[in-house]
């Protein structure tokens, strides 16, 4: 992985954690929360809660994984949706809090953040940065460093400083798939899809991604869906 200036302890995959996170920091209760998915055949995937606005996925961290997904995302479209939100990370082992920003970012339209929050404060204040500008701006946050710290502690398993695995974010943008990776150097596009269609098209992608890991069992998935109103 690319040298970073800080280094914080990696959040465990684990809704819970996750969700107590985003709601401390602006994602209502009642609007929207994280659901582990336990498999990606059609009958597990149809058990999750709907409708499903983004999926985080959490696999081994590997060079050559690192090395195939940034071919893949310098030969994927170069202008890019104005309306796509990306930063880069520059902290190492931010890469869960990371993929969650992409998350909401992506789909905070669909969430109506509580006002004056840190996220809704965060999205504004970054909203017409460019991706390094809002490493730059996130690396330099206490607030959300301690929020991150206190989330990496909560979790079932002890907390390390060395991380093997690295988290990703899909979303549904403008009729398309995006997967987001501050790792990259832009988010990488998969093709059409839908609100209806997210976590099934989010499926295929990563199911293609254990294939080339084949060899381990280190993968956890986790849908952030929306709660009935």
């Amino acid at each position: 992985m690319a040298a970073c200036k800080k280094q914080w302890i990696p959040l465990e995959a684990n809704p819970d954690v996750l969700n107590q996170f985003i709601w401390g920091l602006g994602v209502p209760e009642i609007e929207a929360e994280f659901n582990d998915v336990y498999g990606l055949d059609d009958e597990l995937l149809e058990i999750v809660p709907k409708p499903v606005l983004a999926v985080l996925f959490c696999y081994p961290d590997s060079q050559e994984m690192r090395d195939l997904r940034e071919q893949e995302s310098e030969s994927g479209q170069k202008e890019l949706p104005v309306d796509l939100y990306f930063l880069k990370q520059t902290v190492d082992n931010a890469c869960g809090t990371i993929g969650i920003l992409h998350a909401i970012g992506n789909v905070k339209s669909n969430i109506n953040l509580v006002e004056g929050s840190y996220f809704d404060r965060f999205y504004k204040s970054t909203a017409n940065m460019d991706p390094f500008e809002r490493a730059k701006f996130f690396e330099e946050d206490r607030e959300m460093e301690d929020a991150h710290s206190v989330a990496a502690v909560a979790g079932d398993t002890e907390a390390v400083s060395v991380v093997q695995e690295h988290y990703i974010a899909f979303a549904c943008v403008n009729g398309q798939l995006y997967e987001f990776d501050g790792m990259k150097s832009r988010p990488l596009r998969h093709g059409p899809s839908s609100p209806d269609t997210l976590l099934q098209d989010t499926a295929k992608v990563i199911k293609a991604m254990i294939q080339e890991n084949s060899d381990s069992l280190r993968f956890n998935v986790m849908a952030l869906s929306k709660n009935a109103s």
